[in-house]
């Protein structure tokens, strides 16, 4: 396939607001793909390079765009992807100019379109709305299965761009190859928000409400004597987390596969904050040191798989008995089953004075919608907090002279693929903070007005607010009243942020899905 097809594609998309239309222009696109081209044709429809991040700035884009574009186009896509897979090989001494002069030599052969298509590729600013469930829809229908069956694919295949590897070159029969088992970690199950116990007991009836843990999202597999242990991102954290291993080789059954979270605890149990624990996930080295100054504890509040039997499609009531039978009751994260709000708010206070966030609310009867920010698990906090993409930051003044400090601060939009600003805060940020936003927004840097320094959306933060206002300031006519930072997220992707329909929602009084 050309390049040029796909930056026609990408400018139709943008171009449409029509979710079918999107999906139709997708499917047809995939089914004129080659085997060898679908991996990398999703990762470009979906706004990123396989090769992740591969050290191209707007300084050696600036240098490199007035380079004469071809007057026709000869490049296809799969030469692109392996002028990327060279570039991001590239290290060492004078290798700023080894990339500027490849990525010339790679400019000189696109035509205008395809030089914008792949700047903006390359930058993560390619914003068309082919976000991955408009995707996976496409997908299905471009190898004419049923959309349910790529998400159970997807659910285990770690990648849209295998799966469709799978279904368009080897046939929809091999889609069995993606079955759920242990040492092959899932996307994790995902939560809305609610407005209090009220709304949570309204949409779920008789639930499963347990404390909201203030730690780090952990998956833990276990086959036989192996136990592997798996971020929210699916990355593998084994070897930074020796206690929880010895732990879960120890359980009697054979094969597990538990949702969790671990944190680290201080010395009257009270949890460390996010960050404190956090620290335990960015150290390769020392890890006995770090064990044994920062030990960590785990807490499992779901069940997917159990010798041989998998869970997910089972509701929450029978997953739970399977976690209890298979995990001691001081692993558990604590919970109780109620439909009564008194003693729903009882455990809320209980786990406030313990230093937790809040509760989960969960509904007995769904089940585990892997990947999914599913209306059967509810956030009940005190104040009300959204993950939000920084979109820009400004030059602070006086003490915070020489950081970036206030935040433009966005949801995202997923018609569009791009974000929505709904506001700025300089509040609840520690000098710590300071410095680090600072050293990880410089490189992300796109251009700079003013004090204002525009950067790519990859940095999720957790913001905590009062309420919401209309404002004719902001694109949504919405803002952010009192919004403080209370912690950075990088464990989540800019595409797990809230949405514009979830801020909408709470506006409203209410919940989207």
């Amino acid at each position: 396939m050309q390049l040029s097809e796909l930056a026609l594609l990408s400018h139709r998309l943008a171009a449409t607001s029509r979710r079918t239309e999107k999906i139709e222009l997708l499917a047809a696109a995939l089914q004129r793909m080659g085997t060898d081209e679908v991996r990398v044709g999703i990762d470009y429809l979906s706004g990123r390079l396989p090769q992740g991040r591969v050290g191209i700035g707007g300084a050696m884009l600036t240098g490199v765009q007035e380079v004469a574009p071809s007057p026709r186009p000869s490049l296809t896509l799969l030469e692109a992807d392996r002028a990327f897979s060279r570039f991001a090989g590239i290290r060492g001494a004078g290798s700023t100019e080894a990339k500027r002069r490849l990525l010339a030599e790679l400019f000189a052969r696109c035509t205008p379109e395809e030089q914008d298509f792949l700047a903006r590729l390359a930058l993560g600013e390619l914003r068309q709305g082919a976000l991955e469930g408009l995707t996976t829809e496409a997908l299905a229908r471009a190898g004419g299965v049923p959309a349910e069956a790529v998400r159970r694919a997807l659910m285990v295949a770690g990648g849209l761009g295998t799966v469709a590897e799978t279904l368009l070159g080897q046939g929809a029969a091999e889609l069995s190859q993606f079955l759920l088992q242990p040492l092959q970690p899932v996307k994790p199950m995902l939560a809305q928000t609610a407005d209090g116990i009220e709304e949570a007991l309204t949409r779920l009836g008789l639930a499963s409400f347990e404390y909201k843990l203030d730690g780090a999202r952990v998956q833990v597999h276990k086959a036989g004597n192996e136990v592997r242990v798996f971020s929210r991102r699916q990355n593998d954290v084994t070897e930074a987390v020796p206690e929880l291993v010895e732990r879960v080789r120890r359980l009697p059954a054979r094969e597990l596969i538990l949702d969790g979270e671990t944190i680290a605890l201080r010395s009257d149990g009270a949890p460390h904050p996010f960050q404190v624990t956090m620290r335990r996930f960015g150290r390769r080295r020392d890890v006995e040191r770090m064990r044994r100054t920062l030990p960590l504890s785990v807490f499992f509040f779901d069940c997917l798989y159990v010798d041989g039997t998998s869970l997910v499609d089972q509701p929450m009531a029978e997953r739970l008995g399977a976690l209890e039978t298979a995990v001691p009751g001081d692993w558990r994260v604590p919970r109780r089953v109620t439909a009564d709000p008194a003693r729903a708010t009882e455990l809320m206070r209980k786990a406030l004075e313990q230093g937790h966030e809040g509760l989960m609310a969960k509904a007995l009867a769904a089940p585990y919608e892997a990947g999914a920010r599913g209306a059967s698990w509810l956030k009940l906090k005190p104040f009300h907090t959204l993950d939000l993409v920084i979109l820009a930051a400004e030059w602070g003044h006086g003490r915070r002279q020489g950081w970036l400090s206030n935040l433009h601060l966005g949801a995202r939009d997923p018609l569009t693929g791009g974000y929505v600003m709904l506001g700025k805060t300089f509040k609840g940020m520690s000098d710590e903070m300071l410095e680090w936003q600072t050293r990880q927004l410089r490189p992300l840097a796109v251009t700079q007005r003013a004090e204002t320094v525009y950067v790519r959306p990859e940095l999720v933060v957790e913001v905590a607010f009062n309420d919401l206002q209309a404002s004719p300031q902001y694109p949504a006519g919405l803002a952010l009243r009192f919004a403080r930072v209370r912690r950075y997220r990088p464990d989540k992707r800019p595409e797990e942020a809230d949405t514009i329909e979830t801020v909408r929602a709470l506006a409203g009084g209410g919940e989207s899905g």
